[in-house]
């Protein structure tokens, strides 16, 4: 016999806690909202597993770090859902979407019924065997999405103790996770094709104070070359061999080359652009009482006036509400006005990024890796305005001073002069 429910979140990510949080806050009947997660435990803050669940001391655990405390809010336990009466559908994989029928068939043969469907999907992993690497089926290759993948990681980096790791891959993964890996001791070495780190936002200028950092830190960096991997008898990577010849050796392979986002299930059922679901500034798909968010939405970026896909925790947070809010409310609700956030920690850094790093950039304060309190920054000037600022090292204040700045899009009538003053041009709107 199918289950029924009014409201089904399909995804057991960060969208998934917070689009639960709002409906709640709505007005809910229990019995009427189920999250379907293939994952074993509740909505939790995916940051959480590269920024502190691989910390050598006091490392993150849940439930710590259940939504919604990554934004401030109160920590959403697996007993949250069960007193607001929303069933928590855990461990179980979608194989089959029938947006039509609206009903959801699961891997061991239960359907689910719906009225609304919020698609909350996520991205998954690129992995190298999606490349054809030679060995990229091995033992000791890890991936970091969910949270089965983090405590498997921590439990290699226990038992290769002062081993040695090869990190493929140079953005966010490869960043935060190289950090992590040296916070265990373990010898590291970052790879990655591109000429410099973060390439798709990072200036050359930006990532050369990161690259030399990590450098300091004991953290080796190979840049734009391929790798292909070597295992031994029992199937584990011992090396990984360059595209230049040079082989490393390798007790862990951690991968980060992207993500992309899980749409397959309704290829064919609702308007799709590129790699993601068309939506309005209400997240809502081609298909009545379907929405999409986080991830696997492709949205109207109202700033910028064009139809985009953003992958990060804030966006995920926030159209997750966003499509909650306008489910119970209608279109009364403003349109979905996002302003593009970006943000790292690792080892004693800390940056964030606002807007679009589009245009002309202006660097500005001081950006030696070897000084003790290194605070430095980049204005993207576009048509003679503010269009981005990135900001590493920055206060509680002047980060919200850069996010303004961003929002507001100040004209810049001298370059030379916005070099000069920084973060304060910011801090003095």
């Amino acid at each position: 016999m199918a289950k029924s429910f009014k409201y089904v979140i399909l995804g057991g990510g960060v969208a998934a806690g917070y689009a639960a949080r709002e409906f709640s806050k709505q007005g809910l009947n229990a019995g009427e909202l189920a999250i379907i997660s293939k994952e074993a435990v509740a909505p939790y803050e995916r940051p959480a597993l590269s920024k502190g669940f691989l910390f050598p001391e006091s490392p993150a655990r849940l439930p710590g770090f259940h939504v919604c405390v990554g934004s401030g809010g109160e920590r959403l336990a697996p007993e949250w859902y069960q007193e607001q009466g929303i069933e928590l559908i855990l461990s179980t994989e979608i194989v089959k979407a029938d947006l039509a029928a609206k009903s959801l068939s699961s891997a061991n043969g239960e359907t689910i019924e719906y009225q609304t469907l919020i698609i909350a999907t996520c991205s998954e992993v690129i992995r190298l065997t999606d490349f054809g690497v030679e060995g990229a089926d091995s033992k000791n290759i890890f991936y970091l999405r969910e949270i089965d993948d983090a405590e498997k990681l921590y439990e290699a980096i226990k038992e290769k103790n002062n081993g040695k790791a090869v990190i493929v891959g140079g953005g966010y993964i490869g960043l935060e996770l190289s950090a992590v890996l040296r916070l265990n001791n373990i010898d590291v070495t970052m790879v990655y094709p591109e000429p410099w780190c973060m390439p798709r936002l990072f200036t050359p200028d930006i990532a050369t104070f990161y690259e030399e950092y990590y450098t300091n830190k004991g953290v080796k960096i190979i840049k734009q070359t391929a790798a292909s991997l070597t295992a031994n008898s029992n199937g584990e990577v011992k090396e990984v061999n360059l595209k230049d010849g040079r082989v490393l050796e390798a007790d862990i392979v951690v991968v980060g080359v992207g993500a992309r986002p899980r749409t397959k299930l309704f290829k064919g059922q609702v308007e799709q652009e590129k790699d993601g679901i068309k939506t309005d500034a209400f997240f809502k798909t081609s298909v009545d009482d379907v929405y999409a968010v986080g991830d696997v939405a492709i949205f109207p970026m109202k700033m910028y006036g064009e139809m985009r896909r953003v992958e990060h925790v804030d966006h995920s947070r926030k159209s997750a509400e966003q499509a909650a809010k306008a489910k119970e409310n209608g279109e009364t609700i403003e349109e979905y006005d996002y302003l593009p956030y970006f943000y790292s920690r690792a080892f004693d850094l800390s940056w964030q990024f606002y807007g679009d790093n589009v245009g002309e950039t202006v660097l500005f304060g001081d950006k030696d890796p070897n000084s003790a309190n290194a605070k430095f920054g980049a204005y993207w000037i576009k048509d003679g305005k503010v269009f981005g600022v990135f900001l590493e090292g920055g206060t509680s204040e002047e980060n919200k001073a850069i996010a303004k700045a961003a929002k507001v899009q100040p004209p810049v009538e001298n370059k030379d002069q916005l070099a000069q003053e920084g973060v304060s041009f910011a801090t003095n709107l």
